[in-house]
């Protein structure tokens, strides 16, 4: 494994769906109050380096945009989530600077500017996590991948709806994009 050295001028932090309707999904491997007080962390980390911090959540206008194909397992109509479902948790407070997108499928790219938003601040490198490890994360990941962006997967702040499924992702899928490292490892690698 090679040393992870980050640059705070060309490296962002993206965080996945860190909201009230969403953090209490996670069950493993980590628990949803993990992932947020090691994203926490993250977060006064890339502040203090004045490095970008990007706020992704999910939500809808009216739940008529929402995603609705035809699936083999049960999804849940945007109609029936609970009012507040999509604000962030508590600990998780946007900054002036910070970059907010509210997505409307699993990637934070598909149909939002985040893509514009990094580039025109020269990022070249990601720092992601979030919940859930095997949809938002992952998806918002093999976008990254396909435009071109150097990621690092925070293990330790990302958890799925399943250890198997989050397990899945870290094995299989993310090394072939990126570099796995812990929240202390990234904090350690600001150069």
């Amino acid at each position: 494994m090679s040393e992870l050295i980050l640059d705070p001028q060309t490296t962002a932090l993206v965080l996945i769906d860190l909201q009230k309707g969403i953090v209490p999904l996670a069950a493993g491997p980590h628990s949803g109050a993990d992932v947020v007080t090691r994203s926490v962390r993250l977060i006064e980390a890339f502040r203090r380096k004045k490095a970008p911090v990007v706020l992704v959540h999910v939500g809808f206008l009216d739940g008529k945009d929402a995603l609705a194909p035809q699936a083999d397992a049960v999804s849940h109509s945007a109609s029936s989530f609970p009012a507040g479902w999509d604000e962030f948790v508590p600990e998780i407070v946007p900054q002036p600077g910070d970059i907010l997108i509210k997505k409307r499928q699993w990637s934070a790219f598909t149909g939002t500017e985040l893509d514009l938003q990094l580039r025109r601040r020269g990022i070249k490198t990601i720092v992601l996590a979030g919940i859930a490890t095997h949809i938002g994360v992952e998806s918002t990941a093999r976008i990254a991948y396909e435009l071109g962006y150097e990621q690092v997967f925070v293990e330790d702040a990302t958890s799925s709806l399943s250890a198997e499924a989050h397990a899945a992702s870290m094995k299989f899928i993310f090394p072939r994009m990126g570099r796995i490292r812990t929240t202390s490892e990234v904090e350690q690698a600001f150069s």
